[in-house]
């Protein structure tokens, strides 16, 4: 069993910053990518920035340069710097990784998701 476990929402003014986590705990092999997605109300769920278990980064073009991924291998967390934020980036924020659970079997994983509001 595998889980997801998400943190850092919440409200903030336009123009402020916000840190999510997502941490993955249990029967875990090796986490291969690693990312971040939102969804906003009436809209289709999209990828906001993913990290490959080598450190290569890739971002939607809305937050290129307000937006940065990391991860730390050793605790299996991945997080998620927004800077600058945006009544646009309001949404809820899902952590998503790809997860051995053995040498052979791989699955995809999600957490529960946790709302991001910025304010006007």
């Amino acid at each position: 069993q595998v889980q997801l476990v998400e943190s850092g929402g919440g409200l903030v003014q336009a123009g402020g910053s916000l840190r999510l986590s997502c941490a993955a705990s249990g029967n875990i092999f090796r986490i291969n990518d690693m990312g971040w997605y939102r969804q906003a109300p009436g809209k289709e769920r999209e990828l906001v920035a993913a990290i490959t278990s080598g450190g290569g980064t890739d971002y939607a073009d809305s937050v290129k340069d307000r937006f940065t991924i990391s991860r730390d291998n050793a605790k299996n967390t991945v997080y998620l710097q927004m800077n600058s934020l945006k009544p646009e980036d309001t949404a809820v924020y899902y952590c998503n990784a790809r997860i051995l659970t053995s040498r052979i079997l791989t699955s995809n994983y999600w957490g529960q998701g946790t709302q991001v509001t910025v304010s006007s």
